[in-house]
This record gives structure tokens, sequence and C-alpha cells, in this order.
């Protein structure tokens, strides 16, 4: 595993409970659990909808602009969903720059 020993990882993992504390630990874990699972589930929903794409579109169709959101922006919506305060942010930001246009 990349190198590493039993001695190496128990050094590591002596050194993460003195930073982060026992009581700290499963959150910890739970949170890299959930940002892998949620991770998982984007990759998923991106998988069908390119291999639906490359059956349908062949060499005879031009490529397509890109209407469908990319990984990062799939990733990017699903964290302001679900931090409160970064789509207050943007809320305020997309305002902003709706009144930026008028003005111009």
């Amino acid at each position: 595993m990349f190198g590493l020993g039993p001695t190496e990882l128990i050094i590591i993992a002596v050194i993460v409970i003195l930073i982060f504390g026992a009581k700290r630990l499963p959150d910890i874990g739970k949170g890299l659990g959930g940002a892998i699972k949620e991770f998982k589930n984007v990759k998923k929903e991106l998988s069908p909808e390119k291999s639906s794409e490359e059956g349908s579109a062949k060499e005879t169709d031009p490529p397509k602009a890109e209407k469908e959101p990319t990984l990062e922006s799939k990733v990017a919506d699903k964290v302001i969903e679900q931090v409160p305060g970064i789509k207050q942010a943007m809320d305020v930001k997309k305002k902003a720059e709706t009144v930026k246009n008028l003005l111009k």
C-alpha cells in the first residue's frame, strides 16, 4: 500500500489522533465517506449519459457544444445545495451580476 509498512501507518494514525482528537475522528470519517459516495453517484450519473451519447452520436453528427453540465459543475451544485452559507453567497453574487449587467 504505497510502500508504507505497519510502523509508518501506526505513526500516521497516532499523529492524526493527536491532531484531531479521538472524538472528531468518526465525524471526519463520516464526512470523507459521504464525499466518496457523492463522487461515485456523480460518476454513475455521467457514465450512462456518455455511453448513450456515444451510441446515438456516430461520426456523422458534429460534436455538440457543452450543453450538459460538467463533472465540476455538478459537484459544485451539490456543494452549493448542501452548504447554506455558500448558497446564500452565490445568490447575492448572481443578483449583483444582474444589477451590473442592467447598469451597462
